[in-house]
């Protein structure tokens, strides 16, 4: 019995684009739908559900930007894998992103091998992230199954990356995890992101869940600890 093609939702107001990546996805097997701006996407998104879906940062009516943070406050959308495609390289949009909860991004122009080769990996991660346990440490309670954090049983939201990143620091509550270890871990060998990356996530957390727990080992890295 042959699997159900993964669907992916392209998003982009450039019509050339579109077609390019919609012809490269389809020619690997992949059932694809396209939007053109960020309102339409949400609605096709609704309907289709998408495993993955392919945002341009600057479009008519909703941009990038306001698009991924209006998926990630909808539950359907809270594990839906997102990656930015962006004409700008600077670390600012490419933290602005990861805030918002993308996972990844690619920039323009984008070249097949690197834009499938991103998008594989992040499709093979995501298969691994199933029926995993509950972490404790503390009064902070991370479970792995329904993608939730609690604080003193209250329910915190946390976009991916900052529950990627505290779900490995909690994993092992004491240990030191090095800069290199925690990006090649949370952010994946083939996504170079801007060195801040981690500390702005960090800091993020720190404001959610409290100073206290985070602990920092200059000229190394971070530890999760009471």
């Amino acid at each position: 019995m042959s699997r159900t093609p993964v669907k992916i939702l392209l998003v982009d107001d450039e019509p050339d684009v579109l077609e390019f990546l919609s012809y490269s996805l389809k020619k690997e097997g992949y059932s694809v739908f396209t939007a053109s701006n960020g309102k339409d996407a949400l609605n096709i998104a609704k309907q289709i559900d998408p495993r993955l879906i392919v945002l341009d940062v600057m479009m008519p009516e909703m941009d990038g930007m306001e698009t991924c943070r209006e998926f990630r406050s909808l539950e359907q959308f809270k594990n839906t894998i997102i990656i930015f495609l962006t004409a700008r390289d600077e670390d600012y949009s490419q933290i602005a992103g990861f805030e918002v909860g993308a996972d990844d991004y690619v920039t323009k122009p984008v070249k097949p091998r690197v834009f499938l080769s991103r998008l594989q990996a992040l499709l093979r991660r995501g298969e691994t992230e199933t029926k995993k346990s509950s972490i404790r440490v503390g009064n902070i309670e991370l479970d792995e199954d329904k993608y939730m954090v609690y604080k003193d049983n209250d329910e915190l939201n946390l976009p991916r990356k900052e529950f990627q990143l505290l779900q490995l620091l909690m994993s092992k509550p004491g240990r030191v995890f090095t800069r290199e270890e925690i990006m090649n871990k949370v952010w994946g060998t083939e996504t170079i992101v801007g060195d801040r990356t981690i500390d702005v996530h960090i800091r993020k957390l720190r404001e959610k869940i409290g100073d206290d727990y985070f602990k920092t080992i200059k000229g190394v890295g971070y530890k999760f600890d009471l």
